[in-house]
């Protein structure tokens, strides 16, 4: 979830943000009541100050939050309010077996790192274990935490002078590549590769509260490297596994690894998803081969994927150089997307077309085969999160695609939920998650909102100009392509979303957005803000994102309308008109990333994932208490920015939930300089909140001129390097956390 400001943004589309009609649309007195007036008198139990809310399990949620919210902070630590501890779970590098040795902090492992904790701690979740070893939703003291691992920005701290390329160390190549071109060692290059993926380790609550469990048989690592099967509707699997096919695998029904996992998904039945964000950047295209047909540019430039090799005279490239160590070696070859060999059998052409997708995997069988679960789209995936279940019903899962201009998604099972399916792992997978309908989102100035299904025999996909699609295959692997057929809403960088227990509405993170697309003329009600960031740190745009919701129709996962409003727009407290959400010193916040509900106490946890304001403090957690989509009012939005040196002003109408202040949005955590705050869960009770702390120390230099040293400097592991980390959190008096 860490973007630099030079992301790549890749969607050309002409998809409107629906300028044209929202004076018409806002002109409607009718459509304002309809909005305003929300759910009407059901919906009073939610509003701020009425009455106490009804946890999912029967248990009162929280009406009020029960610490004081913090001042802001630069410390290099994890800060919480008085009352609070925190200790640290595992942390990068950390060894699954005794038999390893314990990681030194300077580079020195000899291992590849395929039993050891990844980097870039992201999503997590808890699976609790009963008696007989089956997954439980109660709390037994005993359980499994999944943990996914983002990108490789802070690889250069796992080697002893820094990333080498044509035999020079001491380099860094960044998230997105940066690599200059020269060839790079194995051992240096393993290791990043397994860093990268998914941790699954065994924990066990004892007198010190939660602990890894070392040597457990249900401790294990799926790396980039570990086989994951293709898995898709009956009637397009063999168009999905057309696009596949490689040396390694010429039937395109297996692919190997996951990448850059991000936001991710719980599913009812008890196995995880893992979703496959900014995996794009690995890939390079060298040694020549036949050129690219223009559908395959078309498709690649879409995603960011290299679509010609670096130009004669270029130093340096996106990439990790991951492909030098060798031609012939599968491990590395296949990070080459170059057409080297007569066909797409004895090459590795198509090895990006098997990233971008949800990644099912059973937490509780370490023998079980992961599977990439393509009938959910292929895009920058940020989160998979499902309708709450009800028999009889089919599920809908929601999707952001993590880059600026993207679209929101949802997937619908053919399906209907039977909760005698929990347990049933990954062939219960198989059920709800290959046959359904995939939609992307148009959001329109009215408040109202339209799902569009992806489906080929709508002309508008089936006649696209700029990408011709052959068949429902090509959909569900060019989903991006698919939905800019369809006019879906371009959006300020979609990240996670989470559901509200209480009443099933679903909240999306929009973290960000740049200037190149956000000016007072290119605004919407959706994305309505345009303004210069108060200090300049991040320029112009939407520096500080904002949290939009919606409410099905009926509340049924079928629905084919949604209802929408802005839940909170970041700012800091000094950014005047900007600051719609009425934040103050103790609350305001930038960049929400993470998101998740307390299915105990009902808090919506919000993360950031900033660089606007770490010039005032570190990013953070926060909890807030929500209403309901309509619990607040239309307001305009007073927009003003230098475009290209010259002044624009501006306004924008949106719907803006109800103002929660200090007493309904507090700070809760701030993190170690340089850390992202991503991914939280709790045990049932509330009582243990997990959470990670992201890459500490991001903008270290080199291995001797560090930004960050947490956790060591707080004594965990040897001191010196900073790593990414999972927290547990508990309060001292032993109460639930929040309330």
């Amino acid at each position: 979830m860490s973007h630099p400001d030079h992301e790549i943004d890749s969607n050309p589309s002409a998809n409107p943000h629906f300028e044209s009609v929202l004076s018409q649309a806002l002109a409607s007195p009718s459509r304002r009541m309809v909005l305003r007036g929300g759910l009407g008198l059901a919906g009073l139990a939610v509003l701020p100050g009425c009455a106490t809310l009804m946890g999912a399990s029967g248990g009162q949620m929280a009406s009020s939050l029960g610490f004081s919210s913090l001042d802001k902070s630069l410390l290099d630590d994890v800060v919480l309010p008085p009352g609070y501890r925190y200790t640290v779970l595992h942390a990068t590098g950390d060894s699954l077996d005794s038999k390893l040795p314990a990681y030194s902090n300077t580079g020195a492992e000899a291992d590849d790192w395929s039993r050891r904790i990844g980097d870039h701690h992201d999503a997590l979740d808890i699976y609790f274990i009963d008696a007989q070893g089956r997954y439980t939703e109660t709390d037994t003291g005993r359980a499994v935490l999944v943990v996914n691992h983002e990108s490789s920005a802070d690889a250069h701290l796992m080697h002893p002078k820094g990333q080498t390329s044509n035999g020079v160390s001491g380099k860094k190549f960044t998230q997105f590549g940066d690599w200059d071109l020269g060839a790079r060692p194995e051992l240096e290059v393993l290791k990043e590769i397994n860093h990268h993926g998914v941790s699954v380790v065994e924990v066990v609550r004892g007198p010190q509260g939660w602990t890894m469990k070392s040597d457990s048989p249900l401790n294990r690592r799926i790396t980039a490297q570990t086989p994951a099967r293709i898995a898709g509707p009956r009637a397009h699997i063999n168009e999905i596994r057309a696009q596949m096919v490689t040396r390694w695998e010429t039937s395109g029904s297996m692919a190997r690894g996951t990448l850059n996992n991000c936001g991710h998904g719980k599913t009812p039945w008890g196995t995880y998803l893992a979703c496959e964000e900014n995996w794009a950047f690995y890939f390079q295209m060298a040694g020549g081969g036949a050129a690219l047909a223009p559908k395959e540019t078309a498709a690649r430039r879409r995603y960011g994927v290299a679509s010609a090799p670096p130009a004669a005279g270029q130093t340096r490239a996106i990439s990790q150089g991951w492909h030098t160590v060798s031609a012939t070696d599968d491990r590395f070859a296949r990070w080459n997307l170059a057409a080297v060999g007569a066909n797409a059998e004895r090459d590795f052409r198509n090895e990006a077309n098997t990233f971008g997708y949800n990644v099912e995997i059973d937490p509780l069988s370490s023998s079980s085969t992961p599977v990439k679960r393509v009938s959910m789209g292929r895009m920058a995936h940020e989160g998979a999160v499902c309708s709450l279940p009800k028999a009889g019903q089919p599920l809908a899962f929601y999707m952001g695609c993590d880059a600026r201009n993207e679209y929101i998604y949802k997937f619908v099972s053919t399906a209907v939920w039977d909760p005698k399916d929990i347990g049933g792992g990954i062939a219960v997978g198989d059920k709800y998650l290959n046959e359904g309908k995939l939609y992307a989102a148009r959001f329109d100035a009215d408040g109202r909102g339209q799902w569009i299904e992806l489906n080929i025999k709508d002309p508008r996909i089936a006649n696209y100009a700029a990408f011709k699609f052959e068949n429902q295959g090509e959909i569900y692997t060019q989903t991006r392509i698919a939905a800019d057929a369809v006019g879906a809403t371009k959006m300020d960088r979609p990240e996670w979303a989470a559901v509200n227990p209480k009443n099933g509405e679903v909240y999306v993170t929009l973290t960000n957005n740049s200037a190149a697309n956000r000016t007072p003329g290119r605004v919407d009600a959706a994305n309505p803000r345009a303004y210069m960031d108060v200090d300049g740190k991040k320029g112009a745009g939407n520096p500080n994102g904002h949290i939009i919701r919606f409410r099905e129709d009926g509340d049924t996962a079928t629905a084919s309308a949604f209802r929408w409003d802005i839940f909170l727009f970041g700012a800091e407290e000094d950014a005047g008109d900007a600051n719609l959400s009425g934040l103050s010193a103790k609350n305001s916040f930038s960049s929400p990333d993470g998101l998740w509900f307390s299915p105990t106490t009902g808090i919506c946890w919000i993360q950031t994932d900033d660089g606007a304001m770490t010039d005032e403090t570190h990013c953070m957690m926060l909890a807030a208490l929500p209403g309901q989509v309509g619990d607040g009012a239309k307001v305009t939005a007073k927009n003003r920015m230098l475009v290209n040196g010259v002044e624009q002003t501006g306004t924008q109408e949106t719907f803006v939930g109800a103002t929660l202040g200090d007493a309904r949005l507090r700070r809760f955590l701030i993190g170690p300089k340089g850390s992202e705050i991503t991914g939280v869960t709790e045990a049932p009770g509330g009582r243990a909140l997990f959470v990670n702390i992201q890459h500490p120390g991001e903008e270290s230099k080199s291995v001797t001129d560090l930004q960050s040293q947490w956790p060591g400097n707080k004594g965990y592991g040897r001191p010196g390097r900073p790593r990414s980390a999972t927290i547990v959190i508990t309060r001292t008096d032993g109460g639930v956390i929040g309330v």
